[in-house]
């Protein structure tokens, strides 16, 4: 199996020819330059299996015409477009490499002294990118590992066009019963349902007030009251939402209604593979051994980070998180320490989430946080802080092949002190 570790590349030697593509959606251009300085006009080629043969032929015919070795194919990070090209790649015998595209666009200001973006200029930026060694090595997660990246970032699509869903369904309802809102969370299964059923103030008022609170009594199993439910009635009786063109804007309730349910289905079934994917990696036991962590999270974890095991230090993974801390000082001004974020931003999210959830009062990072709030940090920055620590655990927890023992540290002095 390849390696997934994210790793810097060295200085390219004499003996190796760089291979550069600007990605674009149709178009690609190609771009080769030897260690002599001897290079090719950048080239258009295209997203189909012709092209991408010939591409191959030119790259092999230009290493053997300058009498090289060893071949390095780069690109900037960039969306779906790449992956294409990138999977017919990854079989021949080359090695690639990534560039930030904030390295990018600093390099294209020193060429030619001037910010001008064109597809001739590009690839002849990266390429120096990469004779400079600040490349980084791909990280491609596979089998297992593949599914869960894929699955978590449909997931989070998913959530996406749910919560756009929601927010335009409490427009539309607003309009017609605007007192729902401030009684009752869009998101509980109870509005749901009366929005789905009763939709207009005065279906709900027709039930009378015994039915609305059997609803809720049933549906929120208790935790709402006859209270919240006479608030309802009374507000559904007295409601100030409009009369006028109604009938349309309750078809397009039932249309938002409908499409969240689906939704809701789609997410479900989608987590139900990640659980499945996520029995496949031997580690994810241990990882979940955390307090706090869901199978949802850990697999969004192993989906992004690809392999745990192929990292050699913590640093490493931080930096794939852009979680590494960075700070701007001269002089005697010292500036404050932050996180770069030049990494992978899904991957930081579900760390912070999982932060937050870890500093709840039974949470195993409760006592931690609070002892950061006491010592003046922001509560934001403290959050970032246990993210990191968060982490350096999992990284520990898989490296030592160990499951997560709280209190670790006043378990092991007590057995000192025994």
């Amino acid at each position: 199996m390849k390696s997934t570790k994210t790793k810097k590349v060295t200085k390219i030697n004499d003996k190796t020819v760089i291979a550069t593509l600007d990605i674009g959606k149709n178009v690609q251009y190609g771009y080769f330059r030897a260690p002599n300085g001897n290079d090719i006009k950048p080239f258009a080629f295209y997203n189909s299996k012709k092209s991408f043969n010939e591409f191959w032929a030119k790259l092999c015919q230009f290493k053997n015409k300058e009498g090289l070795e060893e071949m390095v194919i780069g690109f900037e990070s960039t969306g779906c477009y790449a992956e294409p090209l990138f999977h017919f790649l990854r079989k021949k015998p080359v090695r690639l490499v990534q560039v930030n595209p904030v390295h990018t666009k600093k390099i294209k200001e020193l060429t030619g002294n001037s910010p001008n973006k064109t597809d001739n200029k590009d690839p002849r930026v990266i390429a120096d990118i990469i004779s400079l060694g600040h490349a980084l090595t791909l990280v491609v997660p596979q089998g297992p590992a593949a599914e869960l990246r894929r699955l978590t970032q449909a997931r989070q699509r998913a959530i996406k066009t749910r919560t756009s869903m929601i927010n335009q369904l409490q427009h539309l309802i607003f309009v017609i019963f605007p007192e729902f809102l401030n009684i009752l969370k869009i998101s509980t299964k109870t509005a749901r349902y009366l929005i789905k059923h009763y939709t207009t103030p005065e279906k709900i008022y027709a039930l009378g007030l015994e039915s609305v609170s059997q609803i809720f009594k049933k549906l929120s199993r208790g935790r709402l009251g006859q209270d919240r439910a006479t608030q309802l009635y009374e507000a559904a009786r007295d409601s100030i939402g409009i009369t006028e063109g109604r009938q349309s804007i309750v078809f397009e309730i039932e249309h938002f209604v409908g499409r969240i349910e689906a939704e809701d289905q789609f997410i479900d079934s989608l987590e139900k593979q990640l659980r499945f994917y996520l029995q496949q990696i031997p580690y994810s036991q241990n990882i979940l051994s955390i307090k706090g962590l869901g199978e949802v999270t850990v697999a969004g974890l192993i989906g992004e980070v690809a392999d745990f095991n192929k990292f050699d230090t913590i640093s490493e993974v931080m930096k794939l998180a852009g979680l590494d801390l960075y700070e701007i000082s001269s002089g005697k001004h010292r500036g404050q320490r932050r996180i770069s974020k030049r990494g992978r931003p899904l991957m930081r999210k579900l760390l912070f989430f999982a932060a937050i959830n870890a500093v709840k009062s039974k949470g195993i990072m409760h006592a931690k946080y609070q002892h950061m709030l006491e010592r003046g940090k922001v509560k934001m920055k403290a959050l970032v802080a246990i993210a990191r620590k968060l982490l350096g655990i999992i990284f520990a927890i898989v490296r030592d092949k160990t499951k997560y023992v709280e209190n670790y540290s006043d378990n092991y002095h007590y057995k000192l002190a025994a």
